[in-house]
């Protein structure tokens, strides 16, 4: 199992932070977004060599910077978006992986308890319940935006932006596990919604995200799990999140 992290797009809610980088390069409380991600999957036991970057804009500032890391390159992101761009690495997905968004800061604690989570469950998403305190003062990123869900104990029911803020269990921070099992079965839904669905959830198929084929998933009968962080979760999307994160990032439970 290895990790996949997921960082092709430019992320133009930064504005000016991302003429020369990546998204994932802007500094946060004083390091790269993906600085703060390679040391969280240090702690659950992942090394840089074990990492695979979907890459697409200014490539080759990630090459040079982390020669380390295995790279697969989405030449078309500036048309499709995350969920196409996992499955730029389905050569990588076999033996199960743990994917990651590339815009998010988060604690070594969610991954190790993702990692040890129980060997039959198959998929299995990372959940803050700790999550609207984030929101608070967000203007530019509200909680309509939050990929959020609903689940019945550890099993998730339901994940969708559309479900109400008070009814959520807690949000997606973008990390999951998929064993070799699961693994198979997120890419055989993907072929299958390609083939048949010119749109997904509410956006046209290229340009659908990772929970649209989660949700139709669970829809069609297939378990996911949840493992919980309280806080040590957040997502960078705009400057005025940059603004904000060092008080999040000390404001958790």
């Amino acid at each position: 199992m290895r990790p996949v992290l997921i960082g092709a797009g430019r992320g133009s809610r930064l504005e000016h932070r991302t003429e020369e980088i990546p998204k994932t390069l802007v500094p946060v409380m004083g390091r790269p977004m993906l600085d703060w991600i390679l040391d969280a999957l240090g702690e659950a036991g992942f090394t840089k060599k074990d990492v695979i970057f979907v890459c697409g804009y200014r490539a080759d500032v990630l090459r040079a910077r982390y020669p380390e890391l295995t790279y697969v390159e989405n030449t078309d992101w500036e048309n499709n978006n995350i969920l196409a761009s996992l499955l730029y690495a389905r050569e990588h997905l076999g033996a199960g992986f743990v994917s990651s968004y590339t815009d998010i800061v988060y604690r070594g604690s969610a991954v190790r308890d993702l990692v040890a989570s129980p060997s039959d469950w198959s998929k299995v998403l990372v959940c803050d319940t700790d999550w609207r305190r984030r929101y608070v003062h967000r203007n530019n990123h509200p909680e309509s935006d939050a990929e959020k869900m609903l689940a019945e104990g550890s099993r998730v029911t339901d994940i969708s932006r559309v479900i109400a803020s008070e009814q959520a269990s807690g949000e997606f921070i973008g990390v999951a596990r998929f064993d070799a099992d699961g693994a198979r079965e997120l890419v055989e839904a993907y072929d299958e919604a390609k083939a048949t669905c010119p749109t997904l959830g509410d956006r046209p198929f290229p340009k659908a995200y990772l929970i649209h084929l989660f949700q139709r998933m669970i829809q069609r009968g297939s378990t996911f799990h949840r493992v919980d962080t309280h806080g040590g979760y957040m997502e960078l999307d705009t400057l005025e999140d940059l603004e904000m994160a060092s008080t999040w990032w000390a404001g958790g439970s």
